[in-house]
């Protein structure tokens, strides 16, 4: 283990927890078709289910990542796996759109401590020039369970129904959340860690004052918490898009069945994963290859991710379902690479200590955006289309290119945990 190097073990767990976690809000969009024909659901109900997990997770990001500063990363992960995975399981007792509301908001609660998690972890374990790698890896997770939930929703709903799709995806959260809490500890308290690996990691953060962490009050009063903010704000709109409504769209729009849901519909998130990885490495090629500061290398990412969201905004223009899969392949791979580097830079620009609450609060900014973005299509979909809608999220992206290169300048400081202070250049 020590050859290969603690900290990518442990990334290598939080991406399995990821992709459990977004394997179970995946299925939701898998079934979509089967349950509104079954509970005799309009676009617009489907969208308010949507709407109920988008809801709770939003109000609880910034909850789950003071929780998990709290009660520490390897028992707060554990406690918000088990409930993702009841909650997934619960979603099989639902009798019409509005109890399958309900379970789905319960879902949002719990699953709301992924991406905090993830990045918490990545803070803990990664030195700065690794950090867009970590969380490439680890954000691939995010597009590996929406890969994988089509075909095994759909076997399931073939051979046991739909109940049972909802108790195979939620019920193998549990193994997980045993597995976490086994073999999670901090570089400072693992076992297996070599000195030289614990020294690579400790060394690099700065020294700070650890007995007053910065309020939430205080983070909303940085000019940098909002520069990761407002873009995800803008950006979350198109994967919450990918994820709850790329099947109903071919279903409805392109006239693809179930099989071919489960034959195509994962390809834009393997395009997705290709994403994560290639933006993860591009920041550190940068900043090698034309020594490129920290912050700006994050940068260029995300304007790099914006541009090519224009593949998506021409849907559109497409006649055949392959052309317009193959679109929403360019959105997956742009959003995931332009989205990694807005996460991480949670952990470039905040202490450790405040992590888990900055990732959080952001992330709730960008479920605010996904959410609002939801209902849009719920009311608009049925009457103008989805195609102007696909336009708008090319735009929202790059928007938020332009207010991450105002707001962020070169060898932009680290903001300390005290209120106010501030570290040596990221």
């Amino acid at each position: 283990m020590n050859r290969l190097g603690v900290r990518w073990w442990i990334i290598s767990l939080v991406t399995i927890g990821t992709v459990l976690n977004y394997l179970a809000r995946s299925s939701l969009s898998v079934a979509a078709p089967t349950l509104k024909q079954n509970f005799a659901m309009s676009t617009q109900q489907y969208s308010w289910v949507v709407a109920s997990f988008q809801a709770a997770y939003t109000v609880m990001q910034p909850i789950a990542g003071y929780v998990l500063d709290s009660l520490g990363l390897r028992l707060g992960f554990a406690l918000f796996a088990i409930g993702w995975s009841t909650a997934n399981c619960l979603h099989a007792f639902a009798g019409g759109w509005p109890s399958l509301a309900m379970f789905r908001g319960l879902l949002g609660l719990t699953e709301a401590a992924a991406i905090p998690a993830g990045m918490k972890a990545v803070s803990d374990w990664f030195p700065p020039r690794e950090r867009t790698v970590a969380t490439g890896w680890f954000n691939v997770g995010s597009s590996v369970g929406a890969m994988i939930a089509p075909p095994i929703v759909v076997f399931c709903i073939a051979v046991w129904g739909w109940q049972s799709a909802f108790m195979v995806t939620g019920g193998v959260g549990f193994l997980f959340a045993a597995v976490w809490y086994i073999f999670y500890r901090k570089p400072e308290e693992h076992p297996r860690i070599s000195d030289e690996e614990r020294a690579l990691i400790l060394d690099s953060r700065p020294v700070v004052d650890t007995t007053a962490g910065m309020t939430s009050r205080a983070i909303l009063r940085t000019r940098q918490f909002w520069a990761i903010a407002l873009p995800r704000f803008l950006a979350d709109p198109a994967w919450q898009t990918f994820n709850f409504f790329i099947p109903l769209y071919l279903v409805e729009v392109k006239g693809m069945d179930l099989k071919g849901v489960a034959a195509f519909a994962w390809l834009p998130f393997l395009a997705a994963d290709l994403g994560s990885i290639v933006g993860g490495y591009y920041a550190p090629w940068l900043m090698k290859r034309f020594d490129v500061p920290l912050v700006t290398s994050r940068k260029i990412v995300v304007a790099s991710g914006s541009l090519l969201m224009i593949g998506p905004a021409l849907i559109g223009l497409t006649v055949s379902p392959g052309m317009a899969i193959a679109l929403f392949c360019v959105g997956g791979f742009a959003h995931q690479m332009l989205s990694g580097a807005l996460i991480t830079l949670s952990a470039d620009l905040f202490q450790p200590e405040v992590v888990g609450k900055v990732t959080g609060m952001a992330g709730s900014a960008a479920w605010i955006g996904g959410l609002s973005f939801s209902l849009v299509i719920g009311s608009l979909a049925d009457t103008i289309g989805y195609n102007p809608l696909f336009v708008c999220l090319a735009l929202f992206d790059l928007l938020g290119t332009i207010i991450i290169f105002s707001l962020l300048k070169d060898g932009e400081p680290r903001v300390r945990a005290t209120a106010g202070a501030k570290d040596t250049p990221a």
